[in-house]
């Protein structure tokens, strides 16, 4: 069993942003991560382009220094590795968290290669690898993905996708682009607002064309082997299908939390952990939790750039209470 003051569950910007801060002040302080160095953004899509500019990504003091204006997945796994290895931060990769008990006033973590304990324990495991359920007749096959990775492999296959986002607009314009079939389903009226406004004059242009199949007002009721059925404006409709991407949205991993022993209440952010404002600690002493699993399932109120200012409430609040002794 090893020994360490301070926890950090997940190495994602938040995490390792909470990491810096703590080390800056001299708490001893590991991060355990499940994949590697900001995972969430290895496994976007290959073509990923940021919303945010680089500067509102950067943390630790580290400039992020693009051409673009906006810069994309594989200069942001660069760039995250370089502050990890700026700042010397201890993690511990490809190691996931199995349990965690707090047992007179520390808490033990249990993980597929060891056991620690410490007396605080920072949660920013993010949402990305929770996807929300898609409740239709066949959803459970396997021709059903969450995830749009590249679309290569789906040259000239009937391709649909669920959602009306930016997940689902970027989807369908690197589908389109690699010679599929597009049809894309969403249950709004009109595009949503938080669309990114270089994307979407390009998608609404090939939905002009018929490049793209765009049905609004539009709810999926059943997916079969070959096809998938929708209801618009009353009306049933059937259309030839190989691969449906449901991007219906992510939330936090509400079983870790609750098994904690951290409560899920509504908030004015949705379904989100019971926390502190001011400081992000929970309803447990000594716990905290950072990024955006403090929105809950509304992942448009906390993103990278605010989400990484959390680390350094967590530590301040962590400083306050090192004066106070730990009691056995």
């Amino acid at each position: 069993m090893q020994t360490v003051e301070s926890i950090i569950i997940g190495g994602g910007p938040c995490g390792l942003s909470a990491a810096i801060e703590q080390k800056k002040k001299g708490i001893d302080t590991l991060v355990i991560e499940k994949g590697n160095v900001v995972d969430a953004i290895f496994n976007y899509p290959t073509h990923q382009t940021f919303f945010s500019s680089s500067d509102k990504l950067s943390i630790g003091d580290i400039p992020f220094i693009v051409e673009e204006s906006k810069p994309h997945r594989n200069q942001a796994l660069v760039y995250y590795r370089a502050v990890v290895k700026h700042h010397q931060l201890r993690i511990n990769a490809f190691e996931e968290v199995l349990t965690v008990k707090k047992i007179n006033n520390r808490f033990t973590i249990t993980t597929t290669k060891d056991v620690y304990q410490c007396r605080f324990l920072t949660v920013a495991t993010g949402y990305y690898g929770q996807h929300n359920n898609l409740e239709v007749e066949g959803a459970e096959l396997p021709k059903v993905m969450h995830y749009f990775k590249e679309a290569h492999p789906y040259f000239d296959q009937n391709i649909t996708i669920i959602g009306g986002k930016n997940s689902a607009v970027d989807a369908a314009l690197e589908l389109e682009k690699a010679g599929a079939n597009v049809t894309v389903i969403y249950r709004g009226s009109d595009y949503p607002k938080a669309i990114k406004p270089w994307i979407l004059p390009n998608f609404e242009s090939l939905v002009r064309h018929e490049k793209i199949n765009m049905a609004f007002n539009a709810n999926v009721t059943k997916i079969t082997e070959d096809s998938v059925y929708y209801e618009q404006n009353g009306e049933t409709h059937e259309i030839p299908n190989d691969y449906v991407f449901a991007m219906i949205g992510y939330h936090p991993d509400y079983d870790f939390l609750q098994s904690i022993g951290i409560e899920i209440n509504q908030n004015e952010f949705g379904t989100a952990p019971v926390h502190n404002k001011e400081t992000y600690e929970t309803n447990i002493e000594n716990c905290y939790i950072a990024g955006v699993i403090a929105a809950g399932n509304d992942a448009n109120t906390i993103f990278i750039e605010n989400g990484k200012y959390h680390g350094g409430i967590i530590t301040q609040n962590i400083l306050s209470k090192k004066q106070t002794p730990l009691e056995s």
